[in-house]
């Protein structure tokens, strides 16, 4: 089965089992001059209408920053101790330092968790990409560095006037052991590739470029005279072939040795284009670009990933039915790839956002999929509990708010800060401008005040719908109260509730469907293309 988490990482990475993880992509939030935040814009573009933070003064110096070096100090890892306490004389008590000490706790689990045979790949951005390279060789030894990957992330910008444009971003690449998994991976010859290089042709029309036999250093027991099948007999190189007698004989068999027209020129090995895997992908990926505005996988997300570039690692150092873990899994990237590849998968955010997004995404493209959610509320019971937590603690009822605006689809609206929201909990975009107001209510005690007062808010935001999104059944005095607010409605579209009362009982069970919209916008999450059905193939068990 399948698993995604909800909650601090270090805390789930905490409960695994050593030596469990195949395969582990992390592309932890770092940068410097953004923030930690993921930003998302109204319909028109202007100004961002909510704003998640991840890590919420996770990376400034403080009391987390300082219990996150202490553990690194106190684990078996002595090199990581040692190397962070370096860093820390170098860095002193700052920002980047608050940001390595929280990276270097949890890269010392993700090394625990990792099998013998596993690998790890580092998603970053030439900020912080030395100093994690240092740490990753503190943990993992530095003999275990295999790559740094260049991935060309977006083409050169024209606004930057005293540097130059910053396009790539770093993947660094480390394995656990000798033992680990490398397969190579391939893309295909481009046009001019081939035009160039097979430049011949079978009597049957197969194209084929030529080989050389030589060997590249001198080999005297493949130093012989070889008589072909064309009668002719060939004097090896001073070096000598490249293959045995034998192996000569069968490429001589399989017709697969070009015999040269002049009488003095070399025998060679026939490579045919239909028969070759491609040119072997080195450490510079400039041909998986990013997800641009039209493409068809962008769900909105503003870090999203392509899945081809995590296709791309998968293949390159997994197997099918190997459990693949992302702790910091954004919008699910590579939980998708996972599925699509055949692969178990564990992904882990800390934000309800991600965690709404990444089920919606999944059931999208993998119909059939099964996976189990932890660490947010499965039933109503579950729900109420997160909402009792939250009367005693603000920051539970906050995450309540946040769980049940992911259960609409909805962006919170209150650029996620407690306090004053004006009575905006959340919206919802649908068409080309319209838009839906979220009023969240966990408490006992509702009624035909919070209807009124959605209504006008309503008013005040020139909105065109309003959501009344509560945690009990409402009672019948509200109902008639948003009735009486009348109907909304869009050219071509049925007209819709102006005001619409939601349980989070309803939606738990229909999801964004509860909502009643004319036209749901699709540029706040859309729709995830639907991927080649893959139910008949069987899961292993974690």
């Amino acid at each position: 089965m399948n698993h995604l988490y909800y909650g601090d990482n270090l805390n789930v990475l905490r409960d695994l089992p050593g030596d469990h993880v195949d395969l582990i992509y992390l592309d932890p939030p770092f940068n410097s001059n953004a923030g930690y935040n993921q930003l998302f814009k109204s319909p028109d573009g202007s100004g961002s209408t909510a704003q998640i933070e991840a890590f919420n003064d996770t990376w400034h110096w403080g009391d987390t920053a300082e219990d996150a070096y202490q553990a690194v100090r106190r684990s078996p890892n002595a090199a990581a101790a040692q190397m962070l306490s370096a860093m820390r004389g170098f860095l002193g008590e700052n920002d980047m330092m608050a940001y390595l000490a929280m990276m270097a706790v949890r890269l010392i689990e993700l090394h625990r968790v990792l099998k013998p045979t596993g690998s790890l790949y580092l998603h970053c951005d030439p900020t912080a990409s030395h100093y994690l390279k240092i740490m990753l060789d503190a943990i993992f030894g530095a003999g275990n560095f295999r790559n740094e990957v260049i991935w060309k992330r977006t083409s050169a910008h024209n606004d930057v006037s005293q540097k130059f444009s910053a396009v790539h971003d770093v993947i660094l690449f480390y394995v656990k052991s000798d033992r680990s998994i490398f397969k190579r991976v391939f893309t295909p010859y481009s046009d001019p590739y081939i035009k160039e290089h097979f430049v011949h042709f079978d009597a049957d029309g197969r194209r084929f470029r030529r080989s050389d036999l030589v060997s590249p250093s001198p080999r005297p027991n493949l130093t012989y005279d070889f008589t072909a099948s064309n009668g002719r007999t060939y004097k090896p190189h001073h070096n000598g072939w490249k293959v045995s007698r034998e192996v000569m004989e069968q490429l001589d068999k399989e017709n697969r040795l070009f015999f040269p027209a002049k009488e003095n020129a070399r025998l060679r090995k026939k490579i045919y284009l239909d028969e070759s895997e491609g040119v072997v992908v080195g450490d510079v990926w400039d041909d998986l670009p990013p997800i641009h505005a039209s493409s068809a996988e962008r769900l909105g997300y503003p870090t999203q990933k392509p899945v081809a570039l995590l296709e791309r690692i998968l293949n390159a150092s997994s197997n099918p039915g190997d459990v693949v873990l992302d702790p910091f899994c954004g919008c699910g990237t590579t939980v998708h790839a996972a599925e699509k590849l055949g692969r178990k998968w564990i992904g882990i955010d800390v934000t309800h956002l991600a965690i709404g997004l990444i089920e919606k995404r999944l059931r999208d493209a993998f119909p059939n999929v099964q996976f189990t959610t932890h660490g947010v509320p499965q039933d109503i019971h579950a729900a109420r509990d997160l909402a009792n937590r939250g009367r005693d603690n603000g920051n539970y009822y906050f995450e309540f708010e946040k769980w049940a605006l992911s259960l609409i689809d909805a962006q919170p609206g209150n650029l996620s800060k407690k306090g004053a929201d004006k009575g905006i909990d959340g919206n919802l975009w649908f068409g080309k401008t319209g838009r839906a107001i979220i009023s969240v209510k966990a408490g006992e005690n509702i009624g035909v005040g919070m209807v009124r007062d959605l209504r006008g808010v309503i008013e005040r935001e020139k909105a065109d719908l309003g959501v009344l999104l509560t945690l009990n059944p409402p009672k019948s005095t509200m109902i008639a109260e948003a009735a009486a607010a009348g109907q909304f409605a869009m050219d071509g579209f049925s007209p819709v509730p102006r005001l619409q009362i939601v349980t989070i009982e309803d939606a738990m069970r229909l999801r964004e469907r509860v909502v009643q919209l004319p036209a749901r916008r699709a540029d706040s999450f859309r729709r995830a293309p639907r991927e080649e059905d893959r139910s008949a193939q069987g899961r292993l068990e974690l």
